[in-house]
């Protein structure tokens, strides 16, 4: 079945209810962390809305796929609890999974692509799980899973696509609702939508007029376009990996197109933003898909509030923290750049004892800390006497960056400024 043959089930019974999700919550209880649901005033401050953070990236595996996985591993029968569950999965449904099957002695294999990053197959083996390594692709990988299910007779645990799983995450949205009744809206993080269908079914279920507005990364918006009868193309890559989903559940499907009030996507620098942020002001590491939802609430690019949330007591899911440390780094350093804190020019300066030290000045005047310095004397250079010297910069006002071109050019430099893209902003046209 397709998702656009899902979209035309008109069957009024939805597959999970509040019963199931208030049950999953007893179940689960005192096995996953009651992560805390938190005011942020400064974000409230940024994005003309009242923020509440719901801290998911403070379970033991940072993610709130904990929650569908236990939920499911504990409705087991005895006999499939003895041979054991497989997933195809190369993130955190893969560490829940392993983490809560570890402790109940559930047998749990994991198939990862092949090209899965030996960080994540390390840290799903430390969880105790068998990991296989199978395909090029994720497609691959969940194909050769299918196989094994029936071949050794194991459980296969879908990543969201499960009445289980979606009760279980679910329960999210029973402590996020307790904590702060009064929310107006709950923003979700959407890859294959097993979250935000649980999250919709229990805060509908408690309060009917909550509004639930689902946030995909725009290189993977296949929910996106199923909402709202378009066609964005799908792939690429992200830095949201964990809602890069090409093909999200039929169940979630169907209650994303009846209970989800909005779907809306976001690019990869606001993402960026969203992460720096979270790190800047509330002091947790989140990685992409867990920045997803705070990413849609910040100002546009020419500093304008969004009116749709302007006033709104917001509940936004941060999903998980596993990011990458070098990833993450390199996320700061882009946000700095983005932000006018660290720059970097291209200057022509005549190869000769003192031109950078002479240049270096005008940077001290302005309060700019020359962080690198790299000199190219062949290429791209219109003369033997002259080298081209790229600075890379920080500085304390962003706003004093003009004045330093200004000041630049009226040394007699010429120079260009490097962008965040990696291509280059003629300032002056660079001469020998």
């Amino acid at each position: 079945m397709t998702l656009a043959q899902a979209s035309q089930i008109s069957d009024p019974i939805l597959p999970v209810t509040l019963d199931d999700i208030r049950a999953a919550a007893v179940r689960i209880a005192g096995s996953v962390v009651r992560t805390p649901t938190l005011h942020s005033r400064t974000l409230s401050e940024i994005t003309g809305a009242e923020v509440w953070l719901k801290f998911e990236n403070l379970q033991f595996t940072a993610a709130y796929k904990e929650r569908g996985a236990l939920n499911k591993l504990l409705q087991l029968d005895m006999a499939a609890r003895s041979k054991g569950v497989i997933a195809a999965s190369a993130g955190n449904h893969a560490q829940g999974l392993a983490y809560h099957g570890r402790r109940l002695g559930i047998p749990v294999t994991i198939v990862m692509p092949v090209s899965t990053p030996i960080v994540k197959v390390q840290q799903t083996q430390a969880h105790g799980a068998r990991v296989i390594l199978e395909g090029e692709r994720f497609d691959d990988a969940s194909a050769f899973a299918r196989e094994l299910e029936t071949k050794e007779g194991l459980t296969f645990v879908h990543p969201f696509d499960d009445p289980d799983i979606i009760a279980g995450q679910g329960t999210v949205a029973l402590e996020m609702l307790e904590d702060a009744p009064g929310l107006d809206m709950i923003v979700v993080p959407v890859g294959g939508g097993g979250l935000v269908s649980g999250v919709a079914i229990a805060a509908k279920g408690l309060k009917p007029d909550v509004r639930i507005v689902g946030v995909q990364s725009k290189l993977y918006p296949a929910l996106y376009n199923l909402k709202n009868h378009v066609d964005i193309p799908s792939g690429g890559d992200t830095l949201a990996e964990g809602i890069a989903v090409k093909l999200p559940g039929l169940l979630s499907s169907r209650i994303i197109l009846d209970l989800v009030d909005d779907m809306r996507i976001v690019n990869e620098g606001i993402i960026e933003s969203a992460i720096t942020l979270l790190l800047d002001v509330e002091k947790t590491v989140v990685e992409g898909a867990g920045a997803a939802g705070l990413a849609t609430l910040l100002p546009t690019r020419d500093g304008n509030l969004r009116p749709e949330f302007a006033g709104k007591k917001i509940g936004v899911i941060l999903t998980g923290g596993n990011i990458d440390s070098r990833f993450l780094a390199n996320v700061i350093l882009r946000n700095l750049a983005r932000s006018g804190r660290i720059g970097r020019i291209a200057i022509v300066l005549q190869d000769k004892v003192g031109a950078l030290h002479e240049v270096s000045g005008i940077f001290t005047k302005h309060g700019a800390n020359i962080i690198e310095v790299s000199h190219q004397r062949i290429f791209g250079v219109v003369s033997a006497k002259n080298t081209v010297t790229e600075i890379e910069y920080e500085i304390r006002d962003p706003a004093l960056t003009h004045q330093l071109e200004a000041d630049l050019a009226a040394a007699g430099y010429s120079f260009e400024m490097m962008t965040i893209s990696g291509s280059r902003k003629s300032v002056r046209a660079i001469r020998g």
